[in-house]
């Protein structure tokens, strides 16, 4: 389902100096896994996120997301890649707060200019599936923490994509939402999702809902 192969990522800090994100990772992840990528803040587990999502492209080695080789994919076509096959939760959510919850949702959609009817009912499947439906109509900006997590999580399903990456998704959450993500996972798991979740929260350390614990540490798997 996912494989990097002798994957290098550097970042150029000027003409002189480059960073090392990520040092020769080799990396498989079979479909149906939940996969925790452990460490602490800078050690590469959202950078292999970012590039499993061809959000960022390596600067060696391979990346290669269900039977397609995205390396080196144009953003037009990375960006068809991202909408058909991954649903990415991101650390802050990146709602937008003057919208209701199903506009968020929707915004994905938008590109593929389907009739109101397909929207409709992928909305209705996603509002029922993260219990929001009773919230669709109100602004992101007045709800809570929690909801705003179930709402970026419906708008990474709502495309039904096969793999869903949550990178740092208990971050800004109470004790009592973080196990409201982990009932949530345990629910995308039984669906048959891919989940590969980048965190330092010792919640996810020993689940029975995940599979793999990956330690990252400067670059590399330990």
């Amino acid at each position: 389902m996912i494989r990097l192969i002798d994957v290098v990522k550097k970042y150029e800090v000027n003409q002189n100096e480059s960073v090392i994100a990520l040092d020769n990772i080799n990396l498989e992840i079979k479909k149906g896994e939940v996969v925790v990528l452990r460490g602490s803040s800078g050690s590469g587990k959202s950078t292999i996120l970012s590039l499993v999502a061809a959000l960022s492209k390596p600067t060696s080695g391979e990346v290669v997301v269900a039977d397609e080789r995205i390396s080196k994919l144009p953003d037009s076509f990375a960006s068809d890649f991202r909408r058909n096959t991954i649903g990415f939760v991101f650390q802050k959510y990146n709602l937008i707060p003057t919208l209701s919850v199903e506009e968020n949702i929707i915004l994905p959609l938008v590109p593929i200019n389907l009739d109101a009817k397909e929207i409709k009912a992928k909305l209705e499947r996603v509002l029922g599936m993260f219990h929001i439906a009773h919230k669709a109509k109100q602004l992101v900006k007045n709800l809570s923490g929690g909801e705003q997590q179930r709402v970026a999580i419906a708008r990474a399903n709502i495309n039904n994509p096969q793999i869903i990456l949550a990178d740092e998704p208990t971050a800004n959450l109470d004790s009592k939402l973080s196990l409201s993500f982990v009932e949530i996972v345990g629910e995308l798991k039984a669906e048959g999702k891919t989940i590969v979740i980048a965190t330092h929260d010792p919640l996810f350390f020993g689940l029975d809902v995940v599979d793999r614990e990956i330690e990252i540490s400067q670059g590399k798997i330990l």
